[in-house]
């Protein structure tokens, strides 16, 4: 069976024109439901996280500013949410909901977060939506009680896992690999593993050729037990903030070819779900969906 975390403090208030689009958090489950990809079984609610799995990747005095809300006001707008305690109690269940889908991966070789993928939150600091790193706190799990030995991080959301690349600067069993847009934010790029940086307005043909070209060899050569799939859609050509020109059928096929070769090389996976600022919530809400349809049409 396909699990998939979700709770109702996914979607968190924000103020009014935000650019964030934080009510597809409860319109994606809903698609899912409505259109009979999956049933309410398939969901699960994650907890509060324990701490010493934030702290065994975030540093102490980070995270002890984080959650008395004692960040400057430069921190808190790097990090693009008006600071509160519910916005904290939020990032820890989606922290909770990855280490979970994490171990359902172990048992149905997928599971899915419907949040996640806050690759932009360093060791010390947050940025860019981002304030605790779910991909670097579960790997770190997995690896700290010893239900993996290597993973692979496949970050394809359209701005580089900078966050997660200094996480795991120095870490040889955890293998980074970032393809992104070349000239988008972050300005200043962190060293991954392997970073791929794409032209602006590269299309689905492209594209879809360069991932071809690298993921295949390098699933051979770091021989992972596990991978992590960051599956941003704001590689759209419609999105707002992502600059690259992929349809939402192209996008569909980038995650059909990563999850075909997870299941093919038999790597249990998991999915969290990165961003996605097309104006129209549908295109946002349509390519996040393809991915658990895919997830369902592959390995169930």
């Amino acid at each position: 069976m396909l699990k998939i975390a979700y709770s109702s403090i996914y979607s968190h208030p924000l103020p009014v024109g935000h650019r964030f689009p934080m009510e597809k958090y409860d319109l994606l489950p809903e698609q899912l439901l409505y259109e009979g990809t999956v049933v309410a079984s398939n969901f699960f609610e994650p907890n509060v996280l324990d701490e010493k799995w934030i702290l065994n990747t975030h540093d102490s005095s980070y995270f002890e500013k984080l959650r008395n809300l004692q960040l400057s006001k430069s921190e808190i707008r790097k990090t693009g949410f008006p600071l509160s305690h519910q916005l904290i109690d939020r990032e820890i269940h989606i922290m909770d909901g990855s280490v979970q889908a994490c171990l359902y991966a172990l048992q149905y070789g997928i599971a899915m977060n419907i949040a996640g993928g806050t690759h932009h939150a360093f060791t010390d600091r947050g940025e860019g939506f981002c304030l605790l790193n779910d991909i670097a706190i579960s790997a770190n799990y997995m690896l700290g009680n010893q239900l993996a030995k290597k993973i692979l991080i496949v970050d394809l959301d359209v701005h580089q896992g900078n966050g997660t690349a200094e996480i795991f600067q120095n870490q040889d069993n955890v293998f980074t690999f970032s393809m992104h847009g070349a000239s988008n934010y972050p300005m200043y790029k962190e060293k991954s593993d392997l970073d791929i940086g794409l032209p602006d307005g590269i299309g689905d043909d492209g594209y879809l050729k360069i991932l071809n070209q690298y993921l295949e060899p390098l699933i051979d050569k770091v021989a992972p037990d596990f991978i992590i799939y960051q599956s941003g859609v704001d590689v759209l050509a419609s999105d707002k903030l992502g600059r690259l020109g992929m349809s939402i059928l192209g996008c569909k096929e980038r995650d059909r070819i990563v999850l075909e070769s997870a299941k093919r090389h038999q790597i249990p996976v998991m999915c969290c779900m990165g961003g996605g600022y097309s104006p129209k919530i549908n295109d946002i809400i349509e390519a996040h969906a393809n991915t658990y349809r895919l997830a369902q049409d592959i390995y169930f």
